[in-house]
């Protein structure tokens, strides 16, 4: 990965060095076009790619954020947030998970690039919390690009390992929520686990893990989803309702939620196709 982003880096200086001594002018400009491309990437643009179903565009632009700014820790959450959902629509229907990821051809490159995020924005975070501990959300995102790596590992490929990052991100969310109650990607982060916990793991397990409950994540979520918060927390946190309610199969409660969700983002085609098969009231 390094040596990739050495090359990178060596072509952007080397090139424009040389189109000027060979005269290509054009070329200089067109560089230059597609540098001020680039810089024009908003992180509204990439979170309205990833609610949208569109993963692997999101992925991209969110590395194009973290490229412009090594310390946005939104944009490294965002493009291994990313890489997981592209990495499980993979996986996530296969029964041999190990076979899938022999057989899948650009699994290898997402979980090279999701590892690589996943520890660098880690580094970031806990650089700002040595300098500042306060930083609640620097907190945050620690806690939650460690439960990116444990949803990855112990969820989609099934490997019993994570364990560490586990208990960092059970302990930061909680202090996160501690000192800020209201916080609304706190608050889903931390239903998630609950929910995960009670409903997916055996009782041992569960015990050891702090133990989980999911009608206490239903409520947590329910509560979270009437905070004010910026439009794509909200939508975190409703997006976060909805697909507990369908595992739940409550379809009655998910359908409600499906439609604020199709009014915000219509072109989610998982969302469409939910509302398309559970709500009657559509023409």
């Amino acid at each position: 990965m390094c040596a990739t982003l050495s090359l990178v880096l060596m072509r952007r200086t080397l090139l424009p060095l040389f189109c000027l001594a060979l005269g290509a002018a054009p070329l200089l400009a067109v560089d230059q076009a597609s540098s001020q491309e680039n810089s024009a990437v908003t992180l509204s643009d990439a979170q309205t790619l990833f609610y949208t179903g569109r993963y692997e565009a999101a992925a991209d632009a969110a590395l194009r954020l973290r490229e412009a700014d090594a310390e946005n820790l939104t944009a490294y959450e965002l493009r291994t947030s990313a890489l997981l959902f592209q990495l499980k629509g993979a996986l996530d229907n296969q029964k041999d998970k190990e076979k899938a990821l022999k057989a899948c051809a650009p699994c290898p490159r997402l979980m090279a690039d999701f590892q690589t995020d996943t520890k660098l924005g880690q580094d970031v975070a806990r650089s700002m919390l040595s300098a500042a501990p306060g930083d609640n959300e620097a907190l945050f995102f620690l806690g939650k690009l460690d439960l990116n790596h444990v949803w990855l590992h112990l969820g989609t490929l099934g490997h019993r390992t994570g364990w560490d990052e586990y208990w960092e991100a059970r302990r930061s969310l909680d202090l996160v929520l501690k000192r800020d109650p209201m916080h609304v990607r706190a608050l889903v982060a931390r239903a998630w686990i609950d929910y995960i916990v009670d409903t997916r793991m055996p009782w041992g397990t569960g015990w050891m893990l702090g133990g989980g409950n999911k009608k206490k994540a239903v409520r947590t979520l329910q509560d979270a989803v009437k905070i004010q918060a910026d439009p794509f927390v909200h939508a975190e946190a409703e997006f976060a309702l909805w697909d507990i309610q369908v595992r739940e199969r409550n379809f009655a409660e998910a359908t409600i939620v499906a439609r604020r969700l199709g009014r915000d983002f219509p072109d989610n085609l998982e969302v469409a196709k939910f509302l398309e098969q559970h709500d009657r009231a559509r023409p």
